[in-house]
């Protein structure tokens, strides 16, 4: 199978990652709820994954909160700074796990920016949203659906200019592009275990910059004779039993990722994004690609994108088409009725899987 669809999650891991978990499985208890071996190399693996998350994101430990999904973080974030019925201001391609939280909310959702590739768009309407007045903003680093990066230090520090409480949306970004809590001074950034981080599914990391509210409540391991949950990060935040193994894996996906250089993966993916998108050009595609763009390229192919998908799916091809969870960037696309197919590089990506993916879209049978 070629794979192209990293964007919902990283297929291929390193061997460690694979081994981690494994070896976690064998070894470890419950972490924070005893003092003998196996429960103690399990509070040891999670610190692990702490550490090596805030290597890579520039903060302390004790500010990486571990959730199940990036999802979960930015549950946990909106629902720490979004008051119900809040003024809020977004970006023109949220995926529905920003959007839709905030919707169950009530919050009066501003969308600032809908063109594509264009900071200077993107920067003036988000200017023009904060002088009007906002409790809060949540933008996304990279979109999920065209690959487009956000000029998410731009507006950090224009958030940080009119005191707006923020949260970054790093799904797309963690582990191909810099993350930099303590430099952006977010509020949180959310991120997933499972794409750029190359860890299992079912974890993700919350980097928190700001006061943090639970979303959860249960045992800790920590100040139990408390009913309110801890008032100190992360274990206000971390209620029942965490997945160790996942974490134990996640921590080697970090520990890859920081060997390798985010700066090398990123180069690595975007010479592939080029070369894609230039040869989907060549076939007649109409290929959504520009300035300020990361590891995935969308286009149409001149039939049902479903239909598409499906066709290369039998020859061994995986890509994702639709609408991705993401009906805003489709709406300020003009895709929201198509959809589109979505081409997504992950950090094995090569000339050759990126020729032979080509090849078979040549001989889709448009009409």
């Amino acid at each position: 199978m070629i794979y192209l669809d990293n964007g919902a999650t990283s297929f291929r891991k390193p061997p460690g990652v694979y081994r981690a978990v494994e070896r976690a499985m064998y070894t470890c208890a419950n972490p924070g709820r005893g003092g003998y071996p196996a429960a103690m190399e399990a509070s040891e693996t999670v610190y692990a994954c702490r550490e090596a998350a805030a290597e890579l994101f520039h903060c302390r430990p004790e500010q990486v909160a571990l959730t199940t999904s990036c999802t979960h973080g930015l549950n946990i974030a909106i629902r720490s700074i979004v008051k119900p019925g809040g003024r809020v201001i977004v970006s023109g391609f949220e995926h529905n796990a920003v959007t839709r939280p905030l919707h169950a909310l009530g919050a009066d959702i501003r969308v600032a920016g809908r063109r594509l590739f264009d900071w200077e768009d993107t920067l003036s309407r988000f200017g023009r949203e904060l002088k009007q007045g906002a409790d809060a903003a949540v933008f996304t680093h990279v979109s999920n659906v065209f690959g487009y990066i956000l000029p998410v230090e731009q507006l950090a520090e224009m958030c940080r200019k009119w005191r707006v409480p923020f949260i970054i949306d790093a799904a797309q970004s963690a582990g191909a592009l810099p993350v930099d809590l303590q430099a952006l001074g977010a509020d949180f950034i959310a991120m997933p275990g499972h794409k750029g981080l190359l860890g299992p599914q079912g974890t993700g990391l919350l980097l928190c910059g700001g006061d943090a509210q639970p979303l959860l409540f249960g045992g800790t391991g920590s100040d139990s004779v408390n009913q309110a949950m801890p008032d100190y990060l992360p274990d206000r935040l971390e209620a029942g039993t965490l997945n160790v193994p996942g974490y134990a894996g996640l921590t080697e996906g970090l520990r890859f990722v920081r060997r390798t250089g985010v700066e090398n993966i990123f180069r690595r993916e975007h010479r592939q994004l080029e070369r894609c998108a230039e040869g989907l050009q060549k076939l007649g595609m109409e290929v959504f690609a520009g300035a300020h763009q990361a590891s995935t390229v969308s286009f149409r192919p001149g039939m049902d994108c479903e239909e598409a998908a499906a066709f290369l799916a039998k020859q061994g091809i995986a890509v994702r088409a639709g609408l991705h969870c993401a009906p805003f960037a489709h709406e300020s696309a003009g895709t929201l009725e198509s959809g589109t197919v979505r081409v997504s590089f992950g950090h094995d990506a090569s000339d050759a899987q990126t020729d032979a993916f080509l090849r078979t879209v040549s001989k889709l049978p448009r009409v």
